[in-house]
């Protein structure tokens, strides 16, 4: 009888383990989806004040969005996934000219399109696990005219702070496609990383003189 009761508390234990411990694990994964949430709200509404700025110059706008891309972005991921089989073919100093290269382009490029952008707003709709390790934020830009335009983010936790390491619009992958497009610039510049460089820095030169005006 005393053996049949211990069996009978053994097994009522384990199976309140296994519920706890999976409403436990439920708990943690939607306390990090709330907290990736919170993450690209926070982000965006930071991004739109240089968005609905029409007084801020092109110097001021691109200082803006660059210290919001190297404190919210995983620039060194996202770096060497662009560059792709090249990452590991390339010297320690190509690699490092490529990420401060991407750095750069990135923060010219999207500053100046940032003006373009003016009355949108952004509305998180939720996270869900991607990758192991990774979460993905769905949200919309809403705009003045025009559907919404459905924007993902794919985000994970480089220590213990939220980095974005790729957006999707409207399904398409902002990194796989700048991957094919560097791919392509290294192919037509002899299969070579610092042909690759030297157009991205002619490029940077471009967007400079471009702000300038």
């Amino acid at each position: 009888m005393i053996e049949s009761l211990r069996r009978g508390f053994a097994a009522i234990a384990m199976v309140a383990a296994i519920l706890f411990g999976a409403s436990g694990a439920r708990a943690d994964e939607a306390a990090e989806a709330a907290s990736a949430q919170s993450f690209i709200r926070t982000l965006a509404d930071h991004a739109l004040v240089f968005v609905n700025a029409k007084t801020m110059s092109n110097a001021e706008r691109s200082a803006g969005f660059r210290a919001l891309f190297v404190e919210a972005f995983d620039i060194p991921d996202i770096g060497r996934f662009v560059l792709g089989r090249h990452w590991k073919s390339a010297s320690v100093d190509q690699q490092q000219d490529f990420l401060k290269a991407f750095e750069e382009f990135t923060v010219l490029t999207w500053s100046t399109r940032f003006k373009d952008y003016s009355g949108v707003s952004l509305e998180v709709d939720g996270a869900s696990p991607a990758d192991e390790g990774y979460l993905l934020v769905e949200s919309r830009i809403v705009r003045q005219q025009g559907e919404p335009l459905p924007v993902g983010w794919r985000v994970h936790k480089v220590d213990g702070k939220w980095k974005i390491t790729d957006i999707l619009i409207e399904n398409v992958s902002m990194a796989l496609t700048q991957r094919q497009d560097f791919a392509s610039v290294i192919q037509s510049s002899g299969g070579t990383v610092d042909g690759l460089l030297t157009t991205m820095h002619k490029k940077i030169d471009e967007l400079r003189a471009g702000q300038a005006h």
